[in-house]
């Protein structure tokens, strides 16, 4: 179905409680499809040494479309973004077994009012890779969406990183995983004043394994709004939700986790946890874990979640060693967040998000 056809989905519906569509919209007439200027693409090593070798960025074909587009027909942010980057949609082709010697930037430059990006992933089987993409830029309002497969076998780190100005985004996944497929993905977060996300993996062959990791720094009015739903279909198949948020100033987080275990998923192993630093007596930030498990033969199923603010014994532990009470909040939400940015790659790309984080918390806390 197209956008037009779709209805306005309803704040009843969990996906839209806390961000109205017409409050993402970038006009707020939920009937208007506007034009989108692209965005300027940028792929390359992280250390800017090599060439990714055995990595492309190509126009879309309709095969691509048809072959990596795999979800999402009925969904409005999916349709939606579809319809306004119709002229913009590209795809990041990994070639099978391509092992890159670096770990991989994609620099997603957004400018204008709108603009908007639909990005095609096509990772071949038994490739393995880090990959960065860093959105940035002084933009009003942007619209990205990610479809596409982790091939068989592979074994990949993917991280988003929102640094957009003071605009708002609108970023939609609809990602399927091969059989044996290894897959962290990881969602960093200091940017924009209004952000929904509605992140989706699908794992319908047997095996595949995913940890998903989120590093969520909200300041002053922000308003973060992240979804992540993963759907177990076939048997043998693991996924991990860990999800730290910050809240400061008048901020507010929300993170809705969906767990689905569908009947035949035998022997899945699923579970989510939410964790919230409150930072300031206006910050606010919910958390809504879910699960549904239709198939009795697992190897478990949990969620949590927990809000509290900065530890004070901590806070003051540090101040007796010589930190400015300034600088002790900020190693303590630095060292919050990154009990899930470890987790996220490795050891040089993680160093390279911590300077990030680093730089972030020092300019904004």
């Amino acid at each position: 179905m197209t956008y037009s056809e779709l209805e306005t989905p309803d704040r009843a519906d969990h996906l839209w409680r806390y961000t109205p569509w017409h409050r993402i919209h970038p006009s707020g007439d939920v009937k208007e499809v506007p034009e989108a200027q692209g965005v300027t693409v940028e792929l390359q090593s992280l250390d800017g040494s090599t060439e990714p070798g055995g990595i492309s960025i190509e126009a879309a074909t309709d095969e691509d479309l048809e072959r990596l587009c795999l979800n999402g027909k009925e969904d409005v942010s999916t349709q939606f973004i579809e319809a306004i980057s119709a002229d913009n949609t590209i795809v990041l082709r990994v070639a099978r077994k391509a092992k890159p010697s670096q770990p991989v930037l994609l620099n997603i430059d957004c400018t204008g009012d709108i603009a908007a990006l639909h990005l095609l992933l096509d990772i071949g089987e038994l490739a393995e890779l880090e990959l960065i993409t860093r959105i940035t830029g002084d933009v009003g309002w942007v619209g990205i969406l990610r479809q596409g497969i982790y091939g068989n076998g592979c074994n990949v780190n993917d991280i988003v990183i929102n640094h957009i100005g003071d605009g708002k985004m609108l970023r939609t996944d609809g990602i399927h995983l091969g059989r044996d497929a290894q897959v962290k993905c990881g969602a960093i977060a200091s940017g924009s004043s209004r952000c929904k996300a509605d992140l989706r993996y699908t794992m319908d062959q047997v095996g595949a394994s995913l940890k998903v990791n989120g590093s969520i720094l909200s300041l002053d009015g922000m308003h973060n709004d992240h979804h992540v739903e993963i759907l177990h279909l076939a048997p043998q198949t693991r996924s991990r939700l860990d999800w730290h948020s910050a809240c400061a100033g008048k901020s507010r987080t929300i993170g809705t986790g969906m767990l689905r275990i569908e009947a035949g998923a035998k022997g899945a192993d699923a579970g989510q946890l939410f964790h919230n630093l409150l930072l300031s007596k206006d910050a606010e930030a919910d958390s809504i874990p879910e699960l549904e498990v239709s198939e009795n033969d697992v190897v478990g199923c949990g969620h949590g979640t927990a809000n509290g603010p900065v530890d004070d014994d901590q806070l003051f532990y540090l101040t007796t060693r010589g930190f400015s009470e300034g600088e002790a909040r900020d190693v303590l939400v630095a060292a919050f967040l990154n009990a899930t940015l470890v987790d996220m790659g490795s050891d040089v790309v993680h160093e390279h998000l911590l300077n990030i984080l680093t730089r972030d918390l020092a300019a904004d806390l």
